[in-house]
């Protein structure tokens, strides 16, 4: 899916919903064996009950990764599951130099067929430019983070007066259009939002941290979005851990009808 059709997804649901499936294979529901078979089968649980709601799908692949050679085959499960109408997220946070992240942009981008992939910027544009190769696809940079360690460096004052997250913005956005580069920016910073749309006005947001972790939807929304909403409000266990009983689809759904029901209030 192209960022023009999740645009067009955005519009016609009035939802810039993205559900999280970071399935943490020991808080499956009480009927759910804790196994690569009830990881499989409760992905495709949320992603049924939740996708008249949502508009894309985040992987986290650490959950999968760490269950060795079947945690990639639950993944590959999860990725087929998910409808073509909706654009689904590799969050693998990728980084290396150059030859190796073109390993990693084939395997998400090819061996597995994502729609985007999320990437750290440390290492600089060689490590960023083998996932901009793929035209067709969306590389998310991580900007701002929501998590304490932010402070350690992304929030640190360069000599410029800019913070460093700025500068990423700044650079990044120049390697590549805003039709295949977004950003991760933490729902925790909503205020931070409006500073940095004038730094990436075009530019999608991938915005983790509403729900659980405390991020407000409507200040990230009254920030943040911009004419095409440019948004994707990323919510995790407070959705698809609605529950922890036989109704975890159903309940993971009614959390999801509820995000879309503010959404749509929000986009009048």
């Amino acid at each position: 899916m192209t960022k023009e059709k999740l645009v067009q997804a955005i519009t016609a649901k009035q939802s810039y919903l993205c559900v999280g499936l970071d399935t943490d294979i020991e808080k499956l529901p009480a009927g759910l064996p804790k196994t690569t078979q009830g990881v499989i089968d409760f992905n495709k649980a949320i992603i049924d009950s939740t996708a008249p709601y949502c508009v894309s799908y985040k992987i986290n692949t650490a959950f999968y990764e760490s269950q060795g050679i079947k945690g990639w085959q639950a993944m590959e499960e999860t990725l087929a599951h998910i409808p073509s109408t909706h654009f689904t997220i590799a969050d693998a946070k990728r980084g290396d130099i150059g030859n190796t992240s073109a390993h990693y942009a084939k395997t998400f981008f090819e061996v597995m067929p994502f729609d985007a992939i999320t990437v750290a910027p440390y290492m600089g544009k060689d490590s960023i430019e083998p996932f901009l190769a793929y035209t067709n696809k969306c590389t998310i940079v991580l900007g701002l983070t929501s998590n304490m360690g932010s402070q350690n460096f992304e929030q640190q004052k360069l000599q410029s007066g800019q913070f460093l997250y700025e500068s990423v913005l700044e650079q990044v956005a120049t390697w590549g259009t805003a039709d295949q580069i977004m950003f991760v920016v933490g729902a925790t910073k909503a205020k931070e939002f409006e500073s940095i749309r004038k730094i990436i006005p075009a530019h999608f947001i991938l915005v983790p941290g509403v729900g659980a972790q405390g991020g407000s939807l409507e200040e990230v929304t009254k920030y943040g979005k911009n004419k095409e909403v440019g948004l994707l409000i990323n919510a995790s266990r407070a959705i698809i851990f609605a529950s922890n009983e036989n109704d975890f689809a159903e309940k993971a759904a009614m959390v999801a009808k509820e995000y879309a029901v503010e959404m749509k209030s929000l986009l009048i």
